[in-house]
């Protein structure tokens, strides 16, 4: 598959993705609930067999230059009719070979497959919905009965994923799970992580 007979949604889904975002009047209007935060989603020239490729990385603007949860996620079509997108999370071997690529994306110019982790239950089924010619809204959710789950040194650690984003706005959804009580320890909490897209990347 090239990225001539990729199906349109799938390049809308990548193109909406990629770029910079910002949540600063998320964070102005609810500074007690949400914290200022840049979002780096880079193209990178991995699995184009297939699919599209994004880096991954978010900072608080008061830190930039302490960038964290550096990961991996590979855009591509779905198995069912119902699910017709998915999207696949990869962590890095070494995170701390690509720490501020967000910043500095030539950082990524090297990373190959052999430099990732997959993780299996971490993964989303993204559908959309059609908003007016060529322009989508898609909803990224985990399949059913899924944990994604992962150790980050002697740390085992469980996230619930899951995002929306049309053309210039991105959702997150991301919290971190405390696995023993299954309860919500930080990130989307009480509500969604609202973006808006300041930079456009091209895929």
């Amino acid at each position: 598959m090239t990225s001539t007979t990729f199906p349109p949604q799938l390049l809308a889904l990548a193109d909406y993705l990629s770029g910079e975002f910002d949540n600063r009047e998320q964070a102005l209007a609810e500074p007690v609930w949400y914290v200022h935060l840049r979002l780096w989603h880079r193209p990178v020239p991995l699995f184009q067999e297939d699919s599209f490729t994004i880096f991954a990385e978010q900072a608080n603007v008061v830190n930039l230059e302490r960038p964290y949860r550096q990961r991996i996620m590979r855009l591509s079509c779905g198995s069912h009719p119902d699910v017709p997108l998915k999207v696949q999370y990869y962590m890095f071997k070494d995170p701390t070979s690509v720490i501020a690529a967000g910043r500095n994306p030539a950082l990524l110019n090297t990373l190959t497959p052999e430099h990732l982790e997959l993780l299996p239950g971490c993964v989303l089924n993204v559908t959309q919905q059609l908003l007016a010619p060529n322009s989508y809204k898609f909803n990224a959710t985990p399949p059913p009965d899924t944990r994604c789950c992962f150790s980050l040194g002697s740390n085992n650690i469980q996230v619930s994923l899951g995002f929306e984003v049309t053309d210039n706005r991105f959702l997150s959804y991301d919290k971190g799970i405390d696995s023993t009580t299954g309860k919500a320890t930080w990130g989307a909490i009480l509500g969604p992580y609202s973006y808006t897209k300041t930079e456009h990347y091209k895929n």
